[in-house]
C-alpha cells in the first residue's frame, strides 16, 4: 500500500490480546474509507485488551485525531480496554486536547446542542441559496446573450413552438384565471358590503373593488396561478429532457436547448401575461359588480358609472406594467430549474416544487418593490 494512503490492519494472532496497527495520513480527505475499515474491525475484535500501534502514522490532523480517540472508546465500551501506543510527541499533544474537548462537548446541555444544530442548518441552507443565486444570475446572463443571438438571427427563432407555448401558458389558464378572479371579486364585494352598509357608504364598493383587483390581486393572482400551472409546467418538461438526455441528443445535433426551449416558452409568456392580467380584471370587476348588485343595490350601470370616475387609466396600467417584469421571472425560474436538475426522478420533483416557490417568492418581492415605486412617484 502506497505510504502517503491511510490504513488500518489488525493482529490477532493472540487470543487476549488485539494489536491495530495505523498508518500513512489520517485525515479529513481519509476519513471515510478509515471508518469503513475500522467497521469492518469490530466485528473481529473479541479480547480483552487491545493495543492501538500509532507508529506508522505520517500525519494526524484534528478529524483523525477524534476517529482513534471514538475507535479507543467503542472498544472500551464494547469490553475491551484499548490503549494508544508509539505516539509522536505532536500527535499525543493532539490526541489530549480531543479527549479533554471531547468529554466537554459531550456534557453539553441539549439546549446548546440545539442551538448548534439550528446555526449549522440556517448556514448550510444560507450556502446553498447563495450558490443557486449566483447560477440563476449566471443563467439569466446566458438568456441575454441568446437572445442578443435570436434577434441578429431572427430565423433561430421557433415559430411553430412559440405559438404552442403561448396556446399552453395562455389560452388554457383562460379558466382558472378567469373563475379564481371573478371569486376573488365576489369575496372582497361581500366583505366590503358589510363594512359600508354601517357607515351609508354603499357606493364606495365600487372603489375598493377596483382599486384592488385592477392595481394588486389582479396582477398577483395571475402570477401565481401561472407560477404554479405553467413554471412548474416549464421545469418539469425541461428536467424530464435532461433525465432522458435528450438536451444531450439536441447538442449532438447541433442544437442549442436554450435556443429550443427556453426561448419560446420566455416569449410566449411574454406575450400572454398581459392579456392574462387585463382578463382577470375584468372578470374580478364582474364578481364585484354582482355582488354589489345583490347586497347593495348597486345596479350593473350604476357600477360601471361610478367605476369611471373611481379609478384612472393608470390604476389599471400599474397591474399591466407588471405583468411582463414577472411573466420573463415566472419563464425564467422554472427554465433555470429545469436545467438545474441532476439526472434522475427524485431531482425532478424537487426542482419543479424549487420552481413554483422561488417564482412565487420572487413575484411578491418585486411586486412590494414596485408598489413602493409607484406610491412615491404617486402613480
Amino acid at each position: 500500500m502506497a505510504a502517503s494512503e491511510a490504513w488500518v490492519t489488525h493482529n490477532n494472532k493472540n487470543p487476549d490480546h488485539s494489536v491495530i496497527a495505523v498508518g500513512g495520513k489520517w485525515q479529513l480527505s481519509n476519513i471515510e474509507q478509515l471508518e469503513n475499515s475500522l467497521a469492518a474491525l469490530f466485528s473481529k475484535i473479541s479480547s480483552d485488551t487491545a493495543t492501538i500501534n500509532c507508529e506508522s502514522l505520517e500525519k494526524l490532523d484534528t478529524s483523525g485525531a477524534w476517529l482513534l480517540e471514538r475507535t479507543r472508546l467503542s472498544l472500551t465500551e464494547k469490553g475491551t480496554q484499548c490503549t494508544l501506543e508509539n505516539t509522536s510527541l505532536n500527535d499525543q499533544a493532539l490526541l489530549e486536547h480531543v479527549q479533554k474537548y471531547g468529554s466537554q462537548h459531550q456534557d453539553l446541555p441539549n439546549q446548546h446542542l440545539q442551538l448548534v444544530d439550528i446555526i449549522a442548518f440556517i448556514g448550510h441552507h444560507s450556502l446553498i441559496f447563495f450558490k443557486e443565486a449566483l447560477a440563476l444570475i449566471a443563467f439569466v446572463g446566458h438568456t441575454i446573450d441568446v437572445l442578443i443571438s435570436v434577434v441578429r438571427r431572427p430565423k433561430l427563432l421557433r415559430v411553430t413552438s412559440t405559438l404552442y407555448q403561448m396556446e399552453m401558458v395562455g389560452v388554457r389558464a383562460l379558466p382558472i384565471v378567469g373563475l379564481t378572479s371573478f371569486l376573488i371579486g365576489v369575496v372582497i364585494a361581500y366583505q366590503g358590503a358589510t363594512l359600508l352598509k354601517q357607515f351609508g357608504a354603499n357606493i364606495y364598493i365600487v372603489d375598493l373593488v377596483a382599486v384592488s383587483i385592477l392595481r394588486e390581486l389582479g396582477i398577483i393572482l395571475t402570477a401565481i396561478i401561472v407560477a404554479g400551472r405553467s413554471g412548474s409546467a416549464f421545469a418539469a418538461q425541461i428536467g424530464s429532457m435532461k433525465v432522458n438526455e435528450e438536451l444531450d441528443a439536441m447538442q449532438a445535433m447541433g442544437l442549442n436547448p436554450m435556443i429550443v426551449l427556453l426561448i419560446p416558452r420566455l416569449i410566449a409568456l411574454l406575450l400572454t401575461l398581459p392579456p392574462l392580467v387585463f382578463f382577470a380584471d375584468m372578470m374580478g370587476l364582474c364578481g364585484g359588480a354582482l355582488i354589489s348588485w345583490i347586497t347593495l343595490d348597486i345596479n350593473p350601470t350604476l357600477f360601471i358609472q361610478h367605476l369611471q370616475t373611481a379609478v384612472s387609466t393608470s390604476t389599471l396600467l400599474v397591474g399591466l406594467i407588471k405583468a411582463p417584469v414577472f411573466a420573463v421571472l415566472i419563464a425564467l425560474v422554472g427554465c433555470f430549474s429545469g436545467f438545474q436538475v441532476s439526472g434522475n426522478a427524485q431531482s425532478v420533483g424537487a426542482r419543479t416544487t424549487s420552481a413554483v416557490v422561488l417564482s412565487i417568492f420572487l413575484v411578491i418581492i418585486v411586486d412590494a418593490i414596485f408598489s413602493v415605486f409607484f406610491s412615491e412617484i404617486d402613480f
